[in-house]
């Protein structure tokens, strides 16, 4: 667990928490029951009207996923001497507070993997016993990477994409540059004391740049997503589902039809939060453009650029920053 000072908390965002508007003008969040014939109509309208869906049946052991828990927990129980021993060539590796170089700070401790064939992950991970958490990382990815590749070809279907694997090879790809993280939040008791009714923000507002992620946390809140007019809304917390977020470049391959969504996660003031997301993003070298079945004799609402160059613009940006607006097209006058 991370601890801080009471000082030290005062560098951190805060929300002020509103009363909240009747449930019934809260939108549901979508869900997707991947054992449904009509699953892949759900998934595209739910990426066309909020860029995120729950989805149940999803096919993942929950042994795998219990089993990662355990061990992540158990990571992150360590001294902070010893997580801080876990490193991988930057940005990569054990990070605490800091989110990026451009001075985003959270409410948080991570640590971030790369998932390319060729690297090593966890070689450095520090523990009793790193065997075990390689072995149900591995498990975890391997179907959760699965279960990605079956939602992007269901999206192909429903938007009638030849060849229904245009966007899933990009995964499966041996160059794809894939990333996890492993996030989590401590409770911040000493928030409310300080700033009365307000949260401290756990990971500040962002969409996030690759394809698709994948997300699963524990039976903890602090999620929530923003809605087309700007207003925020919790997602409630499900430990057995997963969450999946259309990313920037699956936004620019649709040509604008699926938005990417911004989100972000306050602190829990008594229960830890874990969250084990896999972003599946596309080869550096790919180049990433709208699909040319999705145009319909439209213009291209932006330019082509390779996978590096957005991941380079991204991560010299601050979280909340509207990365895709350089890569607009501007519409002639």
């Amino acid at each position: 667990m991370v601890v801080l000072s009471k000082p030290a908390i005062e560098q951190f965002s805060y929300i002020r928490n509103s009363k909240p508007p009747s449930t019934l003008m809260f939108p549901q969040i979508p869900l997707v029951d991947l054992s449904k014939p009509d699953s892949k109509h759900q998934i595209i309208k739910a990426c066309e009207e909020f860029g995120f869906f729950k989805v149940i049946n999803h096919g993942v052991p929950l042994e795998f996923i219990s089993r990662l828990e355990a061990e992540a927990t158990k990571f992150f129980s360590l001294p902070l001497s010893e997580k801080e021993k876990t490193g991988q060539p930057q940005p990569y590796g054990y990070g605490n507070k800091r989110i990026g170089p451009n001075g985003d700070v959270g409410w948080v401790e991570y640590l971030l993997l790369t998932t390319n064939q060729d690297s090593n992950m966890l070689r450095f991970l520090s523990g009793e016993n790193p065997e075990s958490f390689r072995f149900a990382l591995n498990n975890y990815m391997t179907a959760v990477k699965k279960m990605a590749c079956d939602l992007l070809e269901m999206m192909a279907d429903g938007l009638k994409i030849q060849p229904r694997n245009v966007l899933s090879k990009l995964l499966m790809d041996e160059q794809s540059d894939s990333v996890f993280r492993l996030n989590h939040y401590p409770p911040c008791p000493d928030a409310h004391a300080l700033n009365g009714n307000s949260n401290v923000i756990g990971f500040g507002e962002h969409t996030d740049p690759q394809i698709i992620s994948v997300l699963r946390s524990n039976n903890t809140s602090g999620l929530q997503i923003s809605l087309r007019d700007g207003s925020w809304i919790s997602v409630p917390p499900d430990q057995f589902s997963f969450f999946i977020n259309v990313g920037d470049s699956l936004q620019v391959m649709t040509n604008g039809r699926f938005k990417s969504v911004k989100h972000r996660v306050l602190t829990n003031s008594v229960k830890s939060r874990l969250s084990m997301i896999y972003f599946g993003g596309p080869p550096l070298s790919e180049k990433i453009a709208p699909l040319p079945s999705l145009m319909g004799g439209g213009q291209s609402l932006y330019k082509e650029f390779t996978w590096f160059e957005y991941k380079k613009s991204a991560y010299s940006s601050r979280l909340a920053d509207n990365r895709l607006m350089h890569f607009e097209r501007i519409a002639a006058s």
